[in-house]
């Protein structure tokens, strides 16, 4: 084969691999999002852990094997952010991840499909508090027990997918579920949520349903475009 037919052939190669990146990743790149979002506690932070994690996972990507790219991108996800975590704490530097202030319009941004607006106002506004209330309280877990509730309750992931994006055995998954659960629900009795149905019957020890349903309910409409939107034009413009 001479240069000129190399060169295409390579050419071709490439672009078929840009192809099934695009095809197989990004319509993960929401969840991502949000998982990032919740691991940083800020905006900010959560594209650029994406965006990085994004990179990573292209120029990786003919290491995948499976059938599944949701939980390996996690687990990129994941380490990416863990990185640049211990980058900073040990680099002391002032400003850390979780860094919101109180009241804060980037800290109570909500998540894709947790303010799905409903017909009656009165239920709208009541919804709308209680996924405020459940943010809040999810905040004040340790990220080691948040993590693990993000991917099981919102994203719906296996113990064993979750064991092996947070490179834990599945039985340190479920113990750290099942304290999660409980530490959740401790807070929100705390802060008066049983009182207004965020904490339910059945949900003493598990995960709020209107959180749950509301992040589930929206899964089959279109995402709406959010900080991250950027990272997805980019990679349709085939720019890496």
């Amino acid at each position: 084969m001479d240069d000129t037919n190399q060169c295409a052939a390579d050419q071709r190669a490439s672009d078929e691999r840009n192809r099934r990146f695009q095809q197989m990743a990004l319509p993960h790149l929401d969840a991502a999002y949000n998982l990032a979002r919740w691991l940083c506690g800020n905006a900010s932070d959560a594209e650029d852990v994406v965006q990085d994690a994004y990179l990573r996972a292209f120029r990786f990507f003919d290491t995948f094997r499976g059938d599944s790219m949701r939980p390996w991108l996690f687990a990129i996800v994941r380490r990416t952010w863990y990185t640049e975590w211990r980058r900073r704490a040990s680099s002391h530097e002032v400003q850390a991840f979780e860094d919101a202030e109180p009241g804060d319009e980037s800290a109570a941004e909500t998540f894709e499909g947790w303010s799905r607006a409903i017909e009656d106002p009165q239920a709208t506004l009541i919804r709308e508090e209680d996924v405020r209330l459940v943010h809040a309280a999810l905040e004040k877990l340790p990220v080691e027990f948040r993590e693990v509730l993000i991917l099981r309750e919102l994203e719906d992931m296996s113990y064993r997918d979750i064991a092996a994006i947070a490179d834990l055995p599945v039985g340190t998954v479920m113990s750290r579920l099942a304290r999660g659960r409980r530490k959740l629900a401790a807070v929100l009795q705390a802060a008066g949520a049983g009182a207004g149905g965020v904490v339910d019957q059945g949900a003493q020890a598990g995960f709020p349903a209107a959180a749950r349903d509301a992040r589930r309910d929206s899964a089959s409409e279109a995402p709406p475009s959010g900080p991250i939107s950027a990272t997805r034009a980019a990679w349709d413009r085939g720019k890496r």
